[in-house]
């Protein structure tokens, strides 16, 4: 790894929070960071500032699927945070290069919980998440979905409350990291990084009203055929067969269209009975978008 510091590693497995700084490279310039996987796989990033960063894996004594999951470099994430990078100068890229930690996470694995203290920023850059509430008798709500590259988790923090929602992976996600304070920092000397939170909580919010009033008053074929709408809207479709892309349990449809599973099903199958959608497996692929669109309009 040319121009980067060597690595001083803990044996394997046995990688606690604060090992981090006994592993500090020498060089006063380089910088060393830690990522987890999953929960197993520590990852010390070691960069200067000439050199750029490099991701290293540390040992493991065990595998799994999610291993596989390519970890890009902190320096190859960054610019693709799609409009905050460019509207930021170099000295403040700089400042959240040295910030930015990466995290990759199991499919339904919690990003974070009801009631946690906001203390960063997130972004999704690639996998599928899902924002829900808990409400009565254990029913969860999702009250919103992200894909690549969204941001979420602040608003709390903007709002010096709380987390009031919870978010989890839909699928293997890894998400980007920077402390909340370090975007303060910048948002007190750069104006334009202002005016970008406020049009993405003005846009989240106009999301929000709408969803509020459909879920509340349609009936439930017209809820059914708008998260279906939604869907694609957000994820698209499938190259193969294009069916929605995305897998989403008839649990977690449920929950997106506020209904019982067993309504989601039953509504569900009548579609495809109706010619407006087929499905196959998991794979839900929509035949009549038009008429899905009557469906959600009416109600």
């Amino acid at each position: 790894m040319s121009g980067t510091a060597s690595l001083c590693l803990p044996p394997a497995a046995t990688f606690p929070a604060q090992r981090a700084a006994d592993c500090w490279p020498q060089r006063p310039a380089d910088k060393a960071k830690t990522l987890t996987l999953h929960g197993q796989l520590r990852i010390y990033i070691f960069a200067s500032a000439k050199a750029g960063y490099t991701a290293v894996p540390a040992p493991l004594q065990q595998t799994t699927a999610m291993n596989t999951l390519h970890i890009p470099s902190v320096a190859h994430v960054a610019p693709r945070l799609q409009h905050l990078w460019s509207i930021l100068t170099a000295d403040q890229q700089t400042l959240v290069l040295d910030s930015l930690t990466l995290r990759a996470y199991k499919k339904n694995e919690s990003i974070y919980r009801e009631g946690e203290r906001p203390d960063h920023l997130m972004a999704v850059i690639d996998g599928k998440v899902k924002i829900f509430r808990d409400g009565v008798g254990g029913r969860s709500q999702i009250v919103r979905v992200l894909r690549p590259v969204q941001y979420f988790g602040y608003r709390a923090s903007m709002a010096r409350e709380p987390y009031v929602t919870a978010a989890a992976a839909f699928e293997p996600s890894l998400i980007a990291f920077l402390p909340m304070d370090r975007v303060y920092d910048i948002m007190r000397v750069n104006n334009a990084l202002c005016q970008f939170f406020i049009a993405e909580l003005a846009t989240d919010l106009g999301v929000s009203d709408r969803r509020t009033v459909s879920l509340t008053q349609k009936h439930v074929r017209g809820r059914l055929a708008e998260s279906l709408l939604y869907l694609k809207d957000v994820y698209g479709l499938s190259v193969r067969n294009h069916s929605l892309s995305i897998h989403l349990t008839r649990e977690d449809l449920a929950s997106l269209s506020n209904m019982t599973t067993s309504n989601a099903i039953r509504t569900l199958s009548n579609f495809a009975a109706e010619g407006l959608v087929a499905i196959h497996g998991k794979d839900i692929v929509i035949l009549d978008e038009e008429g899905l669109q009557r469906i959600s309009t009416n109600g």
